[in-house]
């Protein structure tokens, strides 16, 4: 993933150029831009709608859709929380509050450090061991306020390690 701001349009073209072939293509090129970037600049769209010969609209629609997509840089590391009945049904939102007090931020907020971006999901399909959150890549269950704040901890821990 590029860092905010040194994205080029012609890697977006590239990306667009390489699947823009395949079944179904406008997912997939999404899913690419905004693993190359972070997120879908909103500067992408008529690009994508161009090279896909489709309106801004429905490209926009697309993406609206999906929660996974973002058009907004995000922090270096992003939290999700599940909001589904099952994480919700034992104690959910108990751990938003407490994640947006430690935090300082709503979902969709990034932290004034740039470190973290909080976000809620509707599913992380792992409902038997709620409530679960996904910190990056890795998704951990059972989390309670304490177990949060841990997790949260080993995120500015490697942030450290990283600068």
């Amino acid at each position: 993933m590029t860092t905010s701001g040194q994205w080029r349009m012609e890697g977006v073209r590239d990306i667009i150029h390489g699947l823009k072939h395949k079944p179904g293509a406008l997912l997939p090129i999404l899913h690419a831009i905004q693993d190359h970037i972070g997120y879908i600049p909103e500067s992408t769209i008529p690009v994508i709608a161009e090279e896909m010969l489709l309106t801004r609209a429905e490209v926009h629609g697309v993406i609206s859709f999906y929660h996974h997509f973002r058009t907004h840089p995000t922090g270096r590391h992003i939290v999700e929380i599940c909001r589904a009945e099952a994480c919700q049904s034992v104690g959910s939102r108990a751990l938003e509050k407490h994640a947006k007090t430690t935090l300082g931020i709503d979902f969709a907020e990034t932290t004034a450090c740039g470190s973290v971006t909080l976000e809620p999901v509707y599913c992380l399909g792992n409902c038997a061991t709620g409530p679960s959150v996904r910190i990056d890549a890795n998704i951990y269950g059972k989390v309670s306020t304490t177990r949060f704040d841990e997790l949260i901890a080993d995120c500015r821990d490697a942030m450290r390690e990283v600068s």
